[in-house]
């Protein structure tokens, strides 16, 4: 099968491009590199993934990626997530989310790609959770609090548009905060790289507000096979990828902490403007027509991320 991965240099999509080539797919990975890593593609790039160097919002780059390569199938993670920047700039937040997505959107439908997975969100779409009966499922009300959020719901508005109209077998999924191996620590659960990269430092990690935010937060690898399974099944639509579980922040440091035998006793800051309070997504439909729900238990994936940072840190000191 040929894979195209956008994003996959990222985070996430990197994780993606190893379970894709280790599958044996012939992957091509479609990167401008403003924030994903090429060092993510180590490994894939060395089991016989690609690497374009280009942008979703250029429309001639992408069907020219598809032209050449022979697209089956498309997994799109590439955005700009970056709330607060999406506040000061949402013309751009717009540009890569919503124009970008067309952009894949046209040419899988012109060269009669095969399925379509996108990442969606699922916090920055639904809004505020306090007050609302948690966890949500996909047809709570979408309430995004920032532009981000809105552009990723108009890009699955898009999707659905297409699939309608074109036949294109798309699927959005709705991810709950991903944290893991390769995490930046500027996304979206990137608490978890801050407090790790904090206390292996010994620096006092900073908690806006009381900590007692909530977030669904979900491993990589679950995430990852979240995708696969995606990308097997018949399904369409939205469905959102989380555990159902709200855990706060307060929970994350001790648990992070655990693992390296040492005390959470971190500073607390005024809490940030905007931030929702409570958050947790229902993913029952994906177990029930994907076949896919959440394995790894919070405890186990915080540990196992902060003992890859600490090898991390290990490997790269003289």
């Amino acid at each position: 099968m040929r894979s195209l991965v956008t994003g996959g240099a990222g985070f996430i999509g990197s994780n993606l491009v190893d379970g894709l080539v280790a599958l044996g797919d012939d992957v091509f990975v479609l990167d401008d590199l403003s924030s994903g890593r090429r060092e993510n593609l180590t490994d894939a790039l060395a089991g016989g993934a690609r690497l374009i160097e280009g942008d979703v919002s250029d429309r001639a780059c992408v069907d020219r990626v598809f032209a050449e390569h022979g697209v089956e199938r498309v997994f799109h993670l590439a955005a700009q997530i970056d709330v607060r920047k999406s506040v000061s700039d949402p013309v751009f937040d717009l540009t890569i989310n919503v124009a970008g997505t067309l952009n894949l959107i046209r040419a899988a439908i012109e060269t009669e790609a095969n399925r379509f997975v996108f990442a969606s969100t699922g916090g920055a779409i639904y809004g505020e959770g306090a007050g609302r009966p948690l966890p949500l499922e996909e047809d709570a009300d979408r309430l995004p609090g920032a532009p981000y959020g809105q552009s990723k719901l108009a890009a699955e508005g898009y999707l659905d548009l297409y699939s309608r109209l074109d036949g294109l077998p798309a699927v959005a999924l709705r991810l709950g905060n991903v944290y893991g191996p390769r995490q930046d620590p500027q996304g979206e659960a990137g608490v978890v790289a801050i407090f790790c990269g904090a206390l292996l430092d010994g620096r006092v990690p900073k908690v806006f507000g009381d900590g007692r935010q909530t977030r669904d937060y979900i491993h990589v690898d679950d995430v990852v096979q979240a995708f696969l399974a995606a990308a097997r099944s018949q399904g369409v639509g939205a469905f959102n990828v989380g555990t159902g579980r709200e855990a706060d922040v307060l929970e994350l440091g001790r648990i992070i902490a655990g693992a390296y035998d040492v005390e959470f006793a971190p500073a607390f800051e005024p809490a940030r403007a905007g931030e929702v309070e409570r958050i947790a997504i229902e993913s029952s439909r994906a177990a029930e027509e994907l076949g896919w729900r959440a394995a790894i238990p919070l405890e186990e994936g915080l540990a196992q991320t902060a003992r890859w940072a600490r090898d991390l840190r290990s490997r790269a000191e003289p």
